[in-house]
């Protein structure tokens, strides 16, 4: 079905994000091999997920930034692979189009964090952040969350608070704590600004690390 690299598909060894359909939640990968409808990418691992975020048989988008714009095209996952390395391997399942979602940088970020679920409220830490989303753990209380639940957020940046509203997207007990993946709602531009930035000096400082 890829035709044209960079256009119809990502092109080898570039940078793409997969979203699971529907769910919002999404990993950053880096793309290993492209031959016809199939696709395979390798995640991040330094993603806000856990290693394994997608299932065979899940429906799934694929974003890059092609030659003159940012591209998608839809495809079905087909096998994962896990162990010391985790690939994911996709079939296209339709024609890529022009994309105008603006892609969620994520980094690892550790801020104290305060979450209002129900009547509850508990304390916890970031895992990782982005302007779209976080994941969290939390001292856990109460009555677990489901998937589309409402949380309220208080995350305690450097150089201030941020209060936002947020859904759940996956939910994972461990002992005592809760960890949380979460997508942020109607947060406000200078409150995304804040954690844009707040993002980006991480990931400088973890290319400093590693230039080390």
């Amino acid at each position: 079905m890829a035709s044209v690299p960079g256009v119809d598909a990502p092109e080898e060894h570039s940078e793409a994000d997969v979203t699971l359909t529907g769910r919002g939640i999404s990993a950053n990968c880096r793309v290993e091999f492209v031959n016809d409808d199939i696709i395979v990418v390798r995640p991040s691992v330094s993603e806000y997920l856990d290693r394994v975020v997608v299932a065979v048989g899940n429906e799934v988008e694929l974003f890059w930034r092609g030659p003159e714009d940012q591209r998608m095209v839809p495809a079905t996952v087909l096998e994962v692979e896990n162990g010391a390395v985790v690939r994911w391997r996709l079939r296209v399942t339709g024609p890529s189009e022009s994309s105008q979602r603006r892609r969620a940088v994520r980094a690892r970020v550790v801020v104290p964090v305060e979450a209002g679920y129900q009547s509850f409220e508990m304390t916890g830490k970031s895992i990782d952040l982005s302007e779209a989303g976080m994941r969290v753990t939390v001292d856990g209380f109460g009555v677990p969350p489901e998937a589309g639940s409402i949380v309220d957020l208080a995350i305690k940046l450097e150089d201030g608070e941020v209060k936002a509203k947020s859904e759940v997207v996956r939910f994972q007990a461990r002992g005592a704590q809760w960890q949380m993946s979460l997508r942020f709602l109607d947060l406000e531009e200078r409150d995304g600004d804040k954690l844009r930035r707040r993002v980006f000096q991480a990931l400088r400082e973890e290319r400093a690390r590693a230039t080390d």
